[in-house]
């Protein structure tokens, strides 16, 4: 099978759904996150997470570190699945300049969203809101609306989604103007790709590249578009919309009834098919499930369809490349579709990503405290499947 790499995918574990067994996984990892959790220290570093062996620093943003843990544990709080989240009030307090420490280098990444201040402060705002926040939270959206990155974790794209959280959160009409702003920009640096569609390339780690996926190009960037379109002029959104369709279709690449996307654009020979959230079918769907156009029903199933043949990842459990990140995708076209097989495919890899990360834990003698690499997305996940929900957290309106 040529549209995905069978080495790194593993048999599905054939465990039957349980929401009791969903239930207490959820519950022991928030306990876990409690009981590990220091005012001074945060979480410790996972050595998977780790860039040395020797890293002991505590890790603050979004996507990896204690504001995503935060996140996660507010977010189940909210659903009566975990204590409330005051106790971490305090340490959201230093979280900034901890955060400026951590990432200062490279500096078009300070004000970004899953990674720099706008997460950070976000997730302040979330827990604990303050005029304060909301106003420093502002200029830091502001500041990123140019950022050369052009893509979810460092780009406007993440801080998009920022400012979009706070104007469904307040109906503030500042929000939405940031919003619109870093769209407007966004439009202004699109580049032709194949058969006439349009992209975005990234200037990422001193090089300049074109991506299709979820955390580092297309996918998300039109993830953050999809989720305020409502905000844009009818001109300007039928255009949006236009330009999503058109690229999504010419980019795809079909066998039979599965679709996925290469990580970029390329030529045959040079294409490279992977299936996790980051890059290729699951974050595609993820982020471009909720865009209701008909043109795209077929293909977002043919993706579902490849992620199923796949399997789970053998990375693990988390988000952006593991199991519960490509569960998602079932998740997501259970809602678009209202078909029952997607919601039992979607808790099929959940029994499994529970497996995963016990065997994680047991192997390394802790669990991994991040919302995109960890167990508190796993956690989240699980809360999904045994709603039937399918909001992502940090990057879909809560439902």
């Amino acid at each position: 099978m040529r549209l995905f790499e069978a080495d790194r995918h593993e048999r599905l574990s054939g465990s039957r759904w349980d929401a009791s067994v969903a239930r207490r996984a959820i519950d022991a990892i928030v306990h876990d996150c409690e009981e590990w959790f220091s005012s001074g220290r945060l979480w410790p570093p996972h050595p998977l997470d780790a860039e040395s062996e020797k890293a002991s620093a505590p890790y603050t943003m979004l996507y990896l570190g204690a504001a995503g843990t935060i996140w996660a544990l507010d977010d189940l709080a909210r659903r009566g699945l975990a204590a409330q989240t005051g106790p971490f009030a305090e340490a959201l307090a230093e979280l900034e300049s901890l955060n400026l420490r951590e990432i200062g280098d490279p500096p078009e990444g300070i004000e970004s969203y899953l990674i720099g201040r706008s997460g950070v402060l976000l997730t302040r705002w979330r827990v604990r809101p303050a005029p304060e926040i909301a106003e420093r939270l502002a200029r830091s959206i502001a500041a990123n609306t140019r950022n050369p990155t052009r893509e979810l974790l460092w780009g406007a794209p993440g801080t998009m989604h920022a400012a979009l959280a706070m104007h469904e959160w307040t109906g503030e009409s500042r929000w939405a103007g940031l919003f619109l702003s870093s769209a407007r920009a966004l439009e202004d640096a699109l580049i032709e790709g194949p058969e006439g569609c349009q992209l975005w390339d990234q200037e990422l780690y001193g090089r300049r590249s074109t991506y299709l996926g979820a955390g580092h190009g297309f996918a998300g960037n039109a993830g953050a578009i999809v989720r305020g379109l409502a905000l844009f002029p009818l001109r300007e959104r039928a255009e949006w919309i236009e330009r999503i369709v058109r690229t999504t279709m010419a980019t795809a690449r079909r066998e039979d009834s599965l679709a996925n996307w290469p990580a970029w654009p390329a030529s045959a020979r040079d294409e490279r098919f992977l299936v996790q959230w980051c890059h290729g079918a699951p974050g595609l769907v993820t982020s471009l499930g909720t865009l209701r156009d008909a043109r795209l029903d077929d293909v977002l199933v043919a993706a579902g369809e490849l992620v199923w043949k796949a399997g789970p990842l053998r990375k693990g459990s988390s988000f952006c490349h593991g199991t519960a990140g490509n569960g998602y995708a079932f998740l997501k076209l259970f809602v678009r579709t209202g078909d029952q097989r997607w919601l039992d495919r979607a808790r099929a890899f959940a029994m499994h990503a529970i497996q995963q990360s016990e065997a994680h834990a047991a192997s390394y003698g802790m669990r991994r405290y991040s919302l995109y690499t960890g167990d508190p997305g796993l956690a989240i996940y699980l809360a999904r499947c045994i709603a039937g929900k399918s909001d992502w957290p940090t990057l879909d309106p809560e439902s």
